[in-house]
């Protein structure tokens, strides 16, 4: 009895001590809440106000685990991330007892499929297409979907490792993004697209300006296939890229040519760039001293404007064109944009690409310029849809983050992303294991392709880039769907060389 007693009053005495130091934090909230005058709920509601803050933030993570159905999210809904999951996992696609998707939204695709399609030993499949094919070192690319540019340093070393190693096994190639050439992007033996952004990081001088030398060195590089000039990408056209101070490592400030731990911000575009004959100039010096094949990326803000481009090729001859042109969309992802330019700046790849082709072809430049389409193109459905469209080659960057385990945490820019991708603190890298990532990549990748040479079987062609405009409908606000051939000027009907 003497002992339970004693218990019970410890108890007792703990149980007053924990009162006290509550009542005591609870006191000294109340006085910091009332006298601070930047947040007016907690002056007004002391400690009671604080909890606003802490369900706003908890509210992200409930929705997109219990509240928001599988259509719902954005950027990327869970039925779109699942199948990213599944596909890099090696695991079927197949599911079962009906589609979740709504139909008869507008702007929804659907493919026609053939009466009589190919029998399954006449299956449909992609074939390897020439890019540069007037430059000393044409490039045979074999993979229609490959990794778009993602910088070293706004993603982290070994997500750039386990990227070089899939894209090797899937066969695809990796864009560099504008942050420059490490050894991890050559680790997995891959072939890379070196992007030359605005900064001009990792081929600039000491005055920011384009060192020949430096890009002699880059394009001698047997993986360097390649050489991509970035005007804009779609989360921020008319922004340079932004790599907060955190993010800027030693190792990273030597890869690019910058001074560590502060911020490296590019310019807004490039320096003597000024019109579509200075980029004509830049692209022809670029592959003069690379060798290379040379292409422009970019987001359409209007056909017009990127009329002019095509109008000054035709004025000084075909032989003056970029190799390729990378069209990204306006609701294309970054790790960090101001809101603005990331919701309402630059045209969708949906409305920007069939314009992008139609100008091409009426240019008579198809089989001089291939397209490479980007913005949100993360399942099969959207690849068949770009090739309909008139695309020779999708890449994806935010495919890519999901199959290497990103669960879209939205915590990009502030270097404490969970998984390990876009993050430079070890403690959160080592949850992202390379000999297991790059497997994913490359199981995704290849996954992408199977499906769409379904699509392509079912529609009644033998290659993905036979897919044309008469093959989709699209729907319409009243609950039809027409042909995308009869929603756009002209009918992408010409065929591949």
């Amino acid at each position: 009895m003497e002992f339970a007693g004693e218990v019970l009053r410890y108890l007792a005495l703990g149980f007053v001590f924990f009162v006290g130091v509550a009542c005591a934090v609870i006191i000294v909230l109340f006085v910091i809440d009332r006298r601070q005058h930047a947040d007016a709920i907690r002056r007004n509601y002391p400690v009671i106000g604080r909890f606003r803050h802490l369900f706003s933030t908890l509210g992200e993570f409930f929705r997109q685990y219990f509240f928001a159905m599988d259509r719902e999210e954005l950027p990327f809904n869970r039925a779109q991330r699942e199948w990213i999951k599944r596909a890099g996992e090696g695991k079927g696609n197949t599911v079962a007892f009906g589609s979740t998707r709504n139909l008869t939204v507008p702007g929804t695709p659907i493919f026609a499929n053939a009466a009589f399609p190919p029998l399954d030993d006449q299956y449909a499949s992609s074939e390897a297409l020439v890019i540069g094919p007037g430059c000393r070192e044409p490039y045979t690319a074999t993979s229609i979907f490959n990794i778009s540019g993602m910088s070293y340093g706004a993603i982290s070393k070994p997500a750039v490792r386990a990227l070089s190693r899939g894209a090797k096994l899937a066969g695809c190639w990796m864009n560099t993004g504008e942050g420059g050439l490490s050894e991890y992007h050559l680790e997995g033996g891959c072939d890379i697209v070196f992007q030359i952004g605005t900064a001009k990081y990792g081929v600039r001088n000491a005055h920011g300006g384009l060192d020949d030398a430096k890009l002699r060195d880059i394009s001698a590089h047997p993986q360097v296939k390649m050489i991509e000039i970035k005007l804009a990408q779609g989360a921020k056209p008319g922004k340079g890229g932004i790599l907060p101070a955190s993010k800027v490592t030693a190792e990273i400030a030597r890869v690019r040519g910058i001074a560590e731990a502060q911020d490296s911000i590019s310019p807004n575009r490039h320096d003597g760039v000024d019109n579509w004959e200075d980029l004509l100039n830049f692209t022809a010096h670029i592959r003069d001293v690379s060798g290379l094949p040379v292409g422009i990326k970019t987001v359409m803000g209007d056909a017009d404007t990127i009329k002019g481009l095509f109008d000054a090729i035709i004025a000084r001859g075909e032989q003056s064109a970029p190799d390729f042109i990378t069209l990204d969309g306006g609701e294309g992802g970054t790790g960090a944009s101001p809101m603005p330019l990331i919701d309402l700046v630059g045209m969708t790849v949906r409305e920007a690409l069939p314009r992008l082709a139609d100008l091409r072809d009426e240019a008579g430049l198809k089989e001089r310029i291939r397209i490479i389409a980007s913005g949100k193109l993360v399942n099969p459905g959207d690849i068949a849809w770009a090739m309909c469209a008139g695309a020779d080659f999708v890449t994806s960057a935010r495919g890519f983050m999901f199959a290497l385990g990103c669960i879209q945490a939205l915590k990009c820019n502030k270097n404490t992303c969970p998984t390990g991708i876009t993050t430079h603190q070890r403690r959160f890298q080592k949850g992202l294991v390379v000999e297991d990532k790059d497997k994913r990549v490359a199981a995704y990748a290849r996954g992408i392709v199977s499906d769409l040479e379904t699509i392509a079987h079912s529609v009644g062609v033998s290659e993905p880039r036979k897919l044309r405009r008469d093959h989709i409908r699209i729907v319409q606000a009243d609950g039809t769907s027409k042909p995308l051939s009869t929603l756009h000027s002209q009918t992408h009907a010409l065929e591949v060389g």
